[in-house]
């Protein structure tokens, strides 16, 4: 009689957009793939609000750097555009300034290089060029030997660059912060503002973070996609390819510990259900594990990430409404004034600022004119990461509101909310993701060795591994899902030096399905 081997058992906790990914690709090569979410449903930041019946992306509004996501269902036998209907977004944003001025990205250079003279002038709009060439320039060395690969270091990245060596390194722009090198580009300050708000993607302050994460300029600019019905739609879609390929996905399920000895040996919820695991691949936010939330062996597993590092929060607001003054694009920023005093308050003194900068996204205008009765609106300003801190009363969420529809006012927007705004605070998303004190990025990034010091995958504990923005490659949907996949590999690299039998592959890369593990369902 031949017993069959069983699988290997890989736990991964947390279900966010890194989480999901490495569920899919445990399944995909033949490992018994358990995903516990403790939400209502998967998607971590990826979430959605309801008002007034309808449902509201309440954090990442678009997908981009869409070669992500076609990797990872193209390994797992499948086709992303079969699974999700993406619309490509002609105006990337509208931007609007309280002097009554407006000025719209384009997706195509040249439509936005002409748009850039009407506003400012033709010396800017060259720089607006210059400054993609160079934005690409930097995007191009840097994604082989950091955003593709597991364990970057400096001397992968330097070498990368051939002959050039240390030399050519400065053309990654680290040596300055992105606020300076914006300087040599656009003459006009509002240009710069604009920008320079691009390292707000990454949870920074444009006046502390490395130039060369100017490079996120160049992803937008490459391809911004909205997902029909939501960014949510995305990762519904994720979870379910990897059920089809055996994943059990279980929400409500909050984990209490991980258990290990010399090496982990299981996760146990706070119902006291015990789940025995060969691997787990924990995709939350870092600081939990550190801060022993999930025992005393993961923590002592990894470093603790700096409470002073920590990237920026928000304030948030969903709801239906009518907007008038001007039309809405599906992205649009409202700039703040003074920028400086901005990012003083945010990150120096750690308060919400008098005057923020103000984020609108109109999914209801996404290809054609808005509604006839109320559309949706989410609105979002950030907030330094002090969730959990007791400092956020209901008197400074007042405050912040009134600044808010202040700078919207000013620029010549109105909004008249049909019923009262669904709000979400640092306290909030501090409750949602334990650990990150409302940080929504990770850690801070100040400098390219922040970058490169982000953990990777393994810890020091055998069959412990980490995914989701607060590790390598960093923040967003599409970092976070490529960390995901690099935890994944390890993991089943892992396995395999353990004497288990998975089918070899690497993330990004091909894989041979073996017909005892095929897909189900």
């Amino acid at each position: 009689m031949v017993v069959a081997k069983q699988s290997p058992r890989v736990v991964v906790v947390g279900g966010g957009a890194g989480g999901l990914a490495a569920a899919v690709d445990c399944a995909r090569r033949g490992a018994t793939v358990v995903l516990l979410e403790r939400g209502a449903e998967v998607g971590g930041k990826v979430r959605q609000e309801w008002v007034g019946g309808q449902s509201i992306d309440a954090g990442p509004t678009v997908l981009t750097m869409r070669w992500v996501f076609e990797g990872l269902f193209a390994d797992a036998g499948a086709a992303l555009a079969e699974h999700v209907q993406l619309q490509a977004l002609t105006v990337l944003a509208r931007h609007a300034w309280q002097d009554g001025e407006r000025l719209d990205l384009y997706a195509d250079r040249e439509a936005t290089a002409a748009a850039i003279t009407r506003f400012a002038s033709a010396a800017d709009a060259s720089g607006y060029l210059a400054f993609c060439r160079h934005t690409e320039a930097i995007y191009q060395k840097v994604q082989g030997p950091f955003i593709r690969t597991a364990q970057p270091t400096l001397a992968t990245l330097v070498g990368s660059l051939g002959l050039r060596g240390l030399p050519g390194a400065l053309g990654l722009d680290f040596h300055r912060t992105m606020w300076k090198a914006l300087g040599d580009f656009f003459q006009d300050p509002r240009l710069r503002q604009l920008f320079a708000r691009y390292a707000t993607y990454y949870g920074s302050s444009p006046f502390e973070a490395p130039a060369t994460l100017n490079l996120i300029a160049h992803v937008e600019q490459a391809g911004v996609w909205a997902p029909a019905g939501g960014m949510s739609a995305l990762t519904r879609a994720i979870a379910e390819l990897a059920r089809r390929h055996g994943a059990e996905i279980r929400c409500g399920a909050e984990v209490a510990a991980i258990e290990a000895d010399d090496r982990v040996r299981a996760v146990r919820l706070t119902s006291g259900e015990r789940l025995p695991a060969d691997a787990v691949i924990f995709a939350g936010d870092l600081a939990a594990l550190a801060g022993g939330l999930l025992g005393a062996a993961p923590a002592r597993a990894v470093k603790t990430p700096p409470k002073s590092r920590r990237s920026l929060s928000a304030m948030t607001w969903c709801l239906r409404g009518t907007a008038g003054g001007w039309p809405l694009a599906y992205h649009n920023v409202l700039f703040s004034r003074d920028y400086a005093a901005e990012f003083t308050a945010l990150m120096d003194r750690r308060a919400l600022p008098a005057e923020p900068t103000v984020y609108v996204c109109a999914p209801d205008r996404r290809g054609g004119p808005p509604p006839a009765a109320a559309e949706r609106l989410f609105v979002l300003v950030n907030a330094p990461p002090r969730g959990g801190e007791g400092w956020l009363t209901a008197r400074e969420i007042e405050a912040c509101e009134r600044a808010t529809w202040r700078v919207i006012e000013r620029c010549g927007l109105s909004m008249a909310p049909a019923e009262p705004p669904r709000v979400t605070t640092p306290d909030d998303f501090a409750a949602r993701f334990p650990g990150s004190g409302g940080g929504l990025y990770g850690t801070a990034t100040r400098g390219l060795l922040d970058a490169l010091g982000r953990p990777t995958a393994a810890t020091k504990l055998p069959g412990l591994y980490v995914a989701g923005g607060s590790v390598h490659p960093g923040a967003g949907v599409p970092m976070a899902t490529l960390s995901g996949r690099f935890a994944a590999a390890t993991a089943c690299a892992g396995l395999c030096s353990t004497g288990w039998s998975l089918r070899a592959a690497t993330a990004g890369g091909t894989s041979t399905r073996s017909a005892t593990t095929a897909p189900t369902g």
